[in-house]
């Protein structure tokens, strides 16, 4: 791919008062209403029929203003990362940088998830009535279990799996068996897991944006990366593991496409082989498939697609093989939705209140940095038609692409509520439209994206 390095992009020119300053507090002022119509209106419907299932609309939250052990230390890390992280991210060496984000994210995460105390807020998440670890005695027999994996999955079936069990293929609950099989068991293990393998998000990221865009827009997208109001759902919940996995296939395949590592075709297979475990971690993230594909279209690459491929087909050919029937198991999920919360939820507001709970999980720098996205996706797209896109025009069509791949996921109707936990994978991919803010708002801007994360950890029991 033919690359201008050193052009600027008008989205982080600093030359004047044309920056577009007045239309990012606009587009925040816009996600604010949003916010506020899902809230009023989801509270008249809850109250009139209690057909939204949420208790907060749109957040599945409960009003609880609380402090708690984690209140000072998530006060001190945000001030800590809108202080020094900008300047800090600029100049820091790149390999240290990588170790630094994520260190900094999983003071984050692990300082927003102790307000609600140790108990609450990790070693509990994990082990209540609906998740993972009430099914992992019934994976004594891991083959057993699995050949009959399909058959509990719908509400009326015998012994039938608990929500989120049911809810995503066998690969989520067998990495908690697993954790169980070698010594490290219970809601503390499993809630550490999710938080540390999470996290490792935020370098996997880095790496890609590095790779696809440049080192400099990598930095600027840094400190957003890592307080990002969506830490209040990564700790501690599985779809944060997820979102990691699916994060990590992106990075490696743009290593591989860039030809960034010495072992690219390794690489590829690596990626592949993430994508496919992603896969059998939950159903909807085969969408990720779409942010691969951006990757192939930047690069204008395909070489790495069939070691691509062959790496993807090995966790699908195990389950197969050990009797998981993957398509068997989505058509009955669907089933299943439709026979508990999820059939009864209206489509109608939860088709854009859906967006109002990624407005809160992504913040507003991210809604101000998807504006300038979004008005610079047609001239990214004309340039990437004449193979002249520069680093700011592959960010717009990365993160266009996964935008695309979130409002495909909202449409579907399968993810009607619970968002701000479920889209962790993709809204990962629109935190980096921050990096096209001017240079001189950044601070402000993290700033909001910190003031949100502590509210809504300060004022809402954020369930699941």
């Amino acid at each position: 791919m033919k690359t201008e390095e050193r052009t600027e992009h008008p989205a982080v020119n600093e030359s004047g008062h044309r920056t577009g300053r007045r239309n990012d507090l606009i587009a925040a002022a816009v996600g604010v209403l949003l916010v506020s119509a899902a809230v009023l209106v989801g509270r008249s419907i809850q109250d009139a029929d209690g057909s939204l299932y949420v208790h907060w609309p749109p957040l599945l939250a409960s009003w609880y203003p609380h402090t708690g052990p984690g209140t000072p230390a998530a006060v001190a890390v945000a001030a800590a990362v809108i202080a020094y992280g900008p300047p800090l991210a600029d100049r820091i060496r790149h390999r240290a940088l990588l170790p630094a984000a994520w260190a900094a994210s999983l003071a984050w995460v692990f300082s927003l998830a102790l307000i609600d105390g140790w108990g609450r807020g990790i070693a509990g998440r994990l082990t209540t009535k609906h998740e993972y670890l009430r099914a992992v005695d019934r994976f004594q027999d891991i083959g057993a279990a699995l050949r009959g994996f399909n058959d509990h999955i719908l509400i009326g079936s015998p012994d039938n799996w608990p929500t989120h069990v049911a809810g995503h293929p066998p690969g989520a609950t067998l990495t908690f068996v697993l954790l169980d099989r070698i010594g490290l068991g219970g809601g503390s293990w499993a809630g550490s897991w999710c938080i540390v393998i999470g996290t490792s998000a935020v370098p996997a990221a880095l790496i890609a944006l590095r790779a696809l865009t440049d080192e400099r827009l990598a930095r600027r997208a840094a400190p957003f990366l890592v307080l990002a109001p969506v830490a209040v759902w990564t700790g501690a919940s599985a779809d944060a593991y997820f979102a990691a996995v699916a994060a990590w296939s992106v990075a490696f395949l743009a290593l591989a496409a860039t030809r960034s590592v010495r072992l690219p075709m390794a690489a590829a297979f690596a990626s592949g082989l993430l994508f496919g475990l992603t896969c059998y971690l939950s159903y909807g993230l085969v969408l990720i498939a779409i942010v691969l594909l951006a990757v192939l279209v930047l690069t204008r690459d395909a070489r790495p697609v069939p070691l691509f491929l062959a790496g993807a087909l090995v966790v699908p050919v195990l389950c197969t093989l050990a009797g998981y029937d993957w398509w068997e198991g989505y058509r009955l999920l669907v089933e299943r939705y439709h026979q508990g919360a999820g059939g009864i939820r209206p489509y109608s507001y939860w088709v854009w209140a859906n967006l109002a709970c990624t407005t809160i999980a992504a913040g507003l720098a991210t809604v101000a940095g998807l504006r300038r996205a979004t008005a610079g996706a047609p001239g990214a797209v004309r340039a990437l038609r004449a193979d002249t896109t520069h680093a700011s025009q592959r960010l717009i069509l990365l993160t266009v692409m996964a935008l695309l791949a979130l409002l495909a996921a909202d449409l579907s109707g399968m993810s009607k509520a619970e968002t701000e936990r479920i889209w962790q994978p993709f809204i990962l991919w629109l935190l980096p439209t921050t990096a096209l803010l001017p240079t001189s708002t950044r601070r402000g801007w993290l700033t909001a994206q910190a003031v949100v994360a502590l509210l809504v950890n300060h004022l809402l029991w954020t369930e699941w």
